[in-house]
């Protein structure tokens, strides 16, 4: 906050982290949609009270509303967070285009290397993120302009994204060269129920595949191995999926990992729910071209 010839000038990214809390009335949901602790949102919440001079919230044990002032203020500050974001994003946007791939050598990766290969008026830039939530809080500021996820059908998306889910990609299992599987062309869903499976390694791997995954594996009565930390890149991948190590549950698209074979499952339809989103009235050659190379691909 700052004041120029008695004007006070308000923090946006204060500004916006109200709006959260006055849209939730819920400081910890309103605090994950801004990707901040609870406790960090509270203190930015206060910072912005003192300097209006005024409370926003009224707060009791039970339940958190809105005072007179911050009714006003929520009326006030949706249009002007709206008009910021698209002076931001008409300023941004005009010479590059930032893109969520999820991660490298995903299937995702390969449709952003497809767009970029005629583009000479702007610049593809990739991101990769562990999560939708942390996407959607990117392409809601602007940081980002569109983001490929993990879409299932049952997902909700928030106001003020469109998306397209585009492909549905086979999966299979990860094992070592000489794993008894790995001596099968395909796995019949047959030898599933009780196999210990492992779905958390991989540069795919999100939150939103995390809950597919587990829900696939109760599905097909596979058991899940205990939860560890998430496995990314060839090298920790190669050193994960060795002799006494369980499968591991991935697309059909994993890149060849040194000492593993990958063998696709045979006899489901079920796959990773492949999509796209990006804010809605997004108007950039960028998305043209990602949306032709899903085409072609």
């Amino acid at each position: 906050m700052s004041e120029t010839g008695g004007v006070m000038d308000l923090d946006v990214r204060l500004l916006r982290h109200f709006v959260a809390a006055a849209e939730e009335l819920h400081f910890t949901r309103a605090a994950a949609r801004v990707c901040l602790t609870q406790q960090a949102l509270s203190r930015d919440i206060a910072r912005l009270e003192m300097a209006l001079g005024k409370p926003l919230f009224a707060r009791s044990t039970r339940r958190v509303s809105l005072t007179s002032d911050g009714e006003l203020l929520l009326r006030l500050a949706r249009p002007l967070l709206a008009h910021h974001d698209e002076v931001v994003g008409q300023l941004r946007s005009s010479s590059r285009f930032v893109v969520d791939v999820v991660g490298e050598f995903t299937t995702a990766a390969r449709l952003l290397a497809t767009a970029r290969r005629d583009e000479d008026d702007f610049e593809f830039y990739a991101r990769e993120t562990p999560g939708l939530a942390i996407s959607l809080a990117q392409l809601r500021d602007h940081h980002i302009d569109a983001a490929f996820c993990c879409l299932p059908d049952t997902f909700t998306l928030p106001a003020g994204v469109e998306h397209r889910r585009f492909h549905t990609e086979p999966l299979g299992l990860l094992v070592p060269r000489g794993h008894p599987l790995a001596r099968r062309r395909t796995i019949p869903m047959s030898v599933l129920p009780g196999l210990e499976i492992c779905c958390h390694a991989g540069n795919h791997v999100t939150g939103e595949w995390d809950r597919f995954a587990a829900e696939l594996l109760a599905k097909w009565g596979a058991v899940p191995v205990a939860d560890h930390p998430v496995v990314r890149g060839a090298q920790d991948l190669a050193h994960h999926v060795r002799p006494g190590e369980p499968p591991v549950l991935v697309p059909v698209g994993q890149p060849e990992i040194p000492g593993t074979v990958l063998r696709p499952l045979a006899g489901t339809e079920d796959g990773y729910p492949w999509g796209v989103v990006w804010r809605t009235g997004t108007q950039h050659a960028g998305l043209d071209a990602l949306h032709r190379a899903i085409d072609e691909v």
